[in-house]
């Protein structure tokens, strides 16, 4: 049981190797835990804490994790495949070698955020904030970024042609977008939203 484990948890000491599946906890406060290779199957997590907690080569597996607080949470080697952090706060996330994949986080908060060699694909990220991140070696694959801010985020060299970037927010001069890679019809969008006329 994860609520037992945590409990039984000593400050400074990886929690390692555990399997979590089918679980339910609310209210759960699992601020600075470092999990090592930790595998959460089928849990939903209700209200519950996650600051400045570490996931070091884990996996998170079809799980709800909406409405949680993982700000200052630390990503290393982790898969978040086929889960759910609707509304979720991950300011100051520092996202590295992590993949996620498969996805509904529309509406979450990763202001401030630091993303290193890591993947987003097949995600649903509709009004999420990526407002001041950094992007470093991220590949986009088929992500829904439709309203969602990256004001003040630098672009430059994010692919982001195979994404739907519609209403997304930016600076008033677009400078974010220096660098970016983009496709034609996005290209045409944001020459439309600049008051360009393509002929």
């Amino acid at each position: 049981m994860l609520e037992e484990a945590i409990l039984r948890w000593s400050e400074g000491e990886p929690l390692e190797g555990a399997v979590f599946k089918d679980e339910t906890v609310t209210d759960l406060d699992m601020s600075n835990v470092r999990f090592d290779s930790v595998q959460f199957i089928n849990c939903r997590f209700i209200s519950s804490m996650f600051v400045r907690t570490s996931f070091y080569d884990s996996i998170l597996k079809n799980c709800d994790l909406s409405n949680c607080d993982l700000s200052n949470s630390y990503w290393k080697g982790t898969v978040i495949q086929d889960s759910k952090a609707v509304g979720s706060n991950f300011d100051h996330g520092f996202f590295r070698e992590t993949k996620f994949t498969g996805g509904v986080f529309n509406y979450s908060n990763y202001g401030g955020s630091v993303w290193e060699n890591s993947v987003i694909s097949q995600c649903d990220m509709r009004e999420a904030f990526l407002s001041e991140a950094k992007f470093k070696k991220i590949r986009l694959s088929k992500v829904d970024f439709t309203r969602t801010s990256f004001f003040k985020t630098p672009l430059k060299n994010v692919d982001l042609s195979d994404c739907v970037i519609d209403g997304f927010s930016v600076s008033d001069d677009f400078r974010e977008l220096r660098g970016a890679k983009l496709n034609a019809l996005q290209a045409v969008g944001i020459a439309s939203m600049m008051g360009i006329k393509v002929v």
